[in-house]
């Protein structure tokens, strides 16, 4: 199998997942011409997966229905998601070909949002980001925490496959945060040095986000030393932790 990020707009990954004869997935196309333009070089598509109702990610779905309208398209269930084929919910098997995939619920992000685990890959959309994670467009904070934890939980090798190529700009927050993490500091000269080649830094793994993404690390030592000094108290728990983590990164500048 390929995996392969397919680049659009500004930041955005289409990613795709295809076995030698070009067979493929295309999850979160938000707009079509770069899977058009993968079908010419022999991508050929046979099912989408959607994992929230953002015209980044779904914007391309009528246009790559027309032409090849025996897409089948998995979507939550959101009415403002149109032309899924197949709404999904927590616990659900996707099966397509040779590839399984089971849905989970994460929103925060939106409230809709899902992510969908299988071959050894997560495809989060806009939750889990490298070394970073989604703001909070809809859900709650409490909300948030719980679907971060829940893919926390998937096993560490497993590939994060997110909607966006942030993690440059998320390192400059996240060494703030944690200047002391010397596997986030190798994770920021990496990413830095991938992308001034021009090269994805995606996807990374989940063992990766655990050891550096401050989002994912709200309980470490020095992420509560920094929250502490933030707040001038303790954060009362994970939550508290996790939203004011959030709070800090959406009005921060580097």
């Amino acid at each position: 199998m390929q995996l392969r990020p397919l680049p659009a707009f500004a930041d955005n990954y289409i990613w795709t997942l295809a076995y030698d004869d070009g067979t493929a997935l295309v999850v979160d196309p938000g707009e079509a011409a770069p899977v058009l333009e993968a079908a010419r070089g022999g991508l050929k598509p046979v099912a989408v997966l959607l994992t929230h109702h953002h015209p980044d990610h779904v914007g391309g779905v009528e246009e790559l229905l027309q032409a090849w309208p025996e897409l089948a398209v998995f979507a939550p269930e959101d009415t403002r998601i149109r032309h899924a084929t197949k709404t999904v919910r927590e616990g659900d098997a996707v099966v397509v070909g040779p590839w399984r995939f089971r849905v989970l619920e994460i929103p925060g992000h939106t409230l809709s949002h899902v992510a969908f685990h299988g071959e050894g890959i997560v495809f989060c959309g806009d939750t889990l980001f490298s070394l970073g994670c989604g703001r909070l467009f809809e859900g709650s904070p409490a909300q948030m925490w719980a679907s971060l934890t829940k893919l926390a939980a998937l096993p560490p090798q497993t590939r994060v496959c997110c909607g966006h190529e942030y993690t440059v700009n998320n390192s400059r927050f996240a060494c703030v945060v944690e200047p002391g993490n010397l596997a986030l500091r190798r994770r920021s000269e990496e990413a830095l040095a991938m992308r001034e080649r021009g090269l994805p830094t995606l996807p990374s793994t989940l063992a990766d986000e655990l050891a550096a993404n401050p989002f994912l690390r709200v309980d470490a030592p020095e992420v509560r030393q920094s929250l502490r000094t933030r707040l001038g108290r303790d954060p009362a728990d994970s939550v508290e932790a996790f939203a004011e983590l959030r709070r800090w990164k959406d009005g921060f500048t580097s």
